[in-house]
């Protein structure tokens, strides 16, 4: 079996690595989140720091497939209607000036089929591929990713994508306390500024989940 050197301790820390029982899972690689036009960019970030994990996570991608670990992806959006918008989200996002749902270079912000709430062609699913559509941050949260995971056995979870202080982190936390052995990896994820994905990896520890660098 193989072990993963992570911090603060090899992962998985429950035996050898079994791909049978692992998971990776790649969160909300969207052209609204690391392209040009498209939500994050439009709030005036610099979506290089969005796009930093696209590497790293290309690495990983490949080798987990190689190895046959179940690979799911992650979309944030909403329905056309806006029904599961929540008033609070719809507002926040407002007052920053990039309202969900209204029209932008990349169509309707972070609306399901449009062009910026599709994955980015770097980390493009395979057909075999499991996507989850998520209307908030966490991936467990009104979907069904749990079921998933349960159904197929897997237990272990490669945790990659943006943003490491927002869905990653809330996702994370979620699946910790679902009983899922979690690994971030921590160049495959990213935030919309680097002090905030440093501070978010400071605020990881052994209680949460492990690290793992994919860079020498």
């Amino acid at each position: 079996g193989t072990m993963l050197r992570s911090q603060p301790y090899s992962w998985p820390c429950g035996g050898p690595l079994d791909a049978s029982t692992t998971a990776l899972v790649l969160i909300d690689m969207q052209h609204d989140f690391c392209g040009k036009g498209g939500y994050v960019d439009r709030m005036g970030y610099d979506i290089s720091a969005t796009r930093a994990p696209i590497k790293p996570l290309q690495r990983v991608l490949a080798a987990a497939r190689a190895a046959g670990v179940r690979v799911i992806h992650t979309r944030e959006g909403h329905r056309p209607s806006l029904a599961d918008l929540p008033q609070n989200k719809r507002l926040r996002s407002t007052a920053i000036g990039t309202e969900i749902g209204q029209p932008g270079p990349c169509g309707r912000v972070l609306v399901r089929g449009e062009p910026g709430w599709e994955l980015i062609d770097e980390l493009r699913p395979l057909p075999s591929e499991d996507i989850i559509d998520k209307p908030g941050k966490g991936s467990f949260f009104a979907t069904d990713l749990e079921h998933l995971l349960r159904t197929t056995g897997c237990q272990r979870l490669l945790l990659g994508g943006i943003t490491t202080d927002v869905c990653v982190h809330t996702t994370m936390r979620e699946a910790n306390d679902r009983g899922f052995e979690c690994c971030l990896i921590t160049d495959g994820t990213g935030a919309t500024d680097r002090g905030s994905h440093a501070a978010a990896q400071e605020g990881d520890d052994a209680f949460d989940s492990q690290m793992l660098c994919t860079t020498p």
